[in-house]
């Protein structure tokens, strides 16, 4: 079963949130993972910071850094990173808890808390650097070095008093990323193997760089609590990415039924418009591209309906143009062959006066679907419209003056050149024009004929004298079989092709054609016809 258009748009709707979502969410991840190491890697700096003071203070009391040379462990101590029971402290890392040191019975010595040291120095065979000539001072506060029993000293500050804070102890993952070196260079304490780049926290001494410590920062996570830290950070970010995946389905699938209401609507008025139903409109308030295509369909939709009409007019108007002068030729000849009346010249004239009137009306039927079609033929090629405008006017003086009108030419030009035209559509043009005032112009009367040169091209005008047109008439002259009167003789009148032919020709001449109130009473047709015609291509 084919796919229909809003399942098409639902999974590219769909396909799209999940790839976006998959990238932020990898992104994020990626993103998450290597902050969370720099914080981790930062707040170790930060810690070891703090406790490179105490080797700035061992310089100062010795001078030199030969009291630490090759005695790694002896840096560990100092930075509370030594592997003694001390240093390494209780589960998690924490200084030993006060009220462990009230159970009852010897307690293990443990270090006093952070700022409330024993200022009395341990017994010598407590001294962890007792043997070395290069011991640190016994007033050292060194980390790790035990105290004395007893309860501890803020146990005898006054009530309401604040607990000292504890101090920060160092994971012993750090011991194999401590490289201490000397002011030159050189290697003091701790693992050779830290690369020379690694970030450096220089320990000053008066003012003076006397060494640095080098700590190099974690590749990646290897603590427990931060890796499981890390792990819950994905799991959320999971069950978020997930939930924001449901949200985007279902907001994809509305989506595109709502992108497809209109198409739908539009689906149903085509097959309406391909039953026959021309009446048929949709919706178009809307101001996106699909209401601009529905008020195009709408339009659409109103033409068919115009151009059924016009066709079903033009069918009966074509029937009844044609009906008239059967009719007369079917009387006559049934006439004739009854004996009522007699077989002369009158009676022949008669018949064949009604047979050129069919005759000039299939052959302007012909000649105008051939325009409507554009199969018309034209040989286009310089003319002289002002010869042509002279050479019409003469050929009509005379059956005008026989129909009781004069015909004169009020302006024309010596020469008005078309660089594109065809003399014979154009003569065509003329007589038509000319043909159509002698028809509709009483007697007596007359017809004025004039050619003009203004901008780009020619101007044709043809005014006539009473009677006028009424204004709602004015716009419809063009039409086919349209008249102003449809009761007016055929003696004179004609089936209203003409000025259909003649709109035809002059567009195709590239100008317009229009109809307006005459100066003198009766209709004006004026013609713009350019110099130089556009061609398409």
């Amino acid at each position: 079963m084919p796919l229909r258009l809003w399942h098409r748009l639902f999974l590219a709707f769909a396909l799209l949130s999940i790839v976006a979502l998959a990238a932020f969410a990898a992104f994020q991840a990626r993103s998450f993972q290597q902050g969370f190491l720099s914080y981790v890697n930062r707040l170790e700096r930060e810690r070891i910071e703090a406790s490179s003071q105490r080797l700035a203070r061992a310089y100062a009391r010795h001078g030199d850094w030969a009291f630490l040379t090759g005695d790694t462990p002896g840096m560990l101590r100092m930075l509370d990173l030594g592997d003694s029971p001390a240093g390494r402290g209780p589960p998690g890392n924490a200084p030993p808890r006060p009220r462990d040191r009230l159970r009852s019975g010897p307690q293990p010595p443990g270090p006093p808390p952070f700022g409330f040291q024993d200022q009395t120095p341990p017994p010598p065979e407590m001294e962890p650097n007792a043997q070395r000539p290069d011991a640190p001072a016994p007033d050292e506060p060194v980390f790790g070095t035990p105290g004395p029993a007893g309860p501890p000293p803020w146990r005898d500050a006054p009530p309401g008093a604040e607990r000292p804070p504890r101090p920060p102890r160092l994971g012993p993952n750090l011991r194999p990323r401590l490289l201490l070196i000397d002011a030159r260079g050189d290697i003091v304490a701790g693992n050779p193997h830290v690369p020379r780049d690694a970030p450096a926290i220089a320990i000053v001494h008066d003012g003076e760089t006397v060494g640095h410590l080098l700590l190099a920062p974690l590749p990646r996570l290897r603590s427990d609590l931060d890796l499981a830290f890390a792990r819950q950070q994905r799991q959320r970010m999971a069950w978020i990415a997930v939930s924001v995946l449901l949200i985007a389905l279902i907001s994809a699938w509305a989506l595109s039924r709502w992108l497809l209401r209109p198409v739908r609507a539009l689906a149903a008025g085509t097959r309406a418009l391909a039953s026959g139903d021309y009446a048929t409109r949709i919706d178009a308030a809307r101001g996106d591209e699909f209401g601009a295509l529905a008020r195009d369909f709408n339009a659409l939709a109103a033409t068919l309906e115009k151009h059924r009409d016009a066709r079903r007019q033009w069918g009966a108007d074509i029937a009844h143009e044609l009906r008239t002068p059967i009719s007369v030729l079917s009387g006559e000849i049934q006439a004739l062959q009854d004996g009522v009346r007699a077989v002369d010249g009158e009676r022949l004239a008669s018949l064949q006066a009604e047979c050129a009137r069919l005759r000039d009306l299939v052959n302007d039927l012909y000649q105008l679907s051939l325009s409507d079609a554009g199969a018309l033929d034209y040989r286009f090629e310089p003319v002289d419209l002002a010869e042509v405008v002279r050479e019409a006017v003469q050929a009509h003086t005379g059956a005008m003056q026989a129909a009781g009108l004069s015909l004169s030419a009020a302006s024309v030009p010596a020469v008005c050149r078309l660089e594109r035209g065809d003399r014979t559509r154009l003569r065509q043009l003329l007589d038509n024009l000319l043909g159509n005032a002698m028809r509709y112009t009483d007697r007596p009367g007359r017809v004025l004929v004039a050619l003009d040169l203004v901008a780009g091209g020619g101007r044709l005008r043809i005014d006539d004298t009473a009677p006028g047109v009424p204004d709602e008439a004015l716009p419809h002259l063009f039409e086919r079989l349209f008249r102003v009167e449809p009761s007016r003789s055929r003696s004179f009148g004609g089936a209203g092709l003409g000025l259909a032919i003649c709109r035809n020709i002059v567009e195709a001449h590239g100008g317009t054609v229009a109809a307006a109130h005459s100066p003198e009473g009766g209709l004006r047709i004026e013609a713009f016809l350019p110099f130089e015609t556009k061609t398409s291509g």
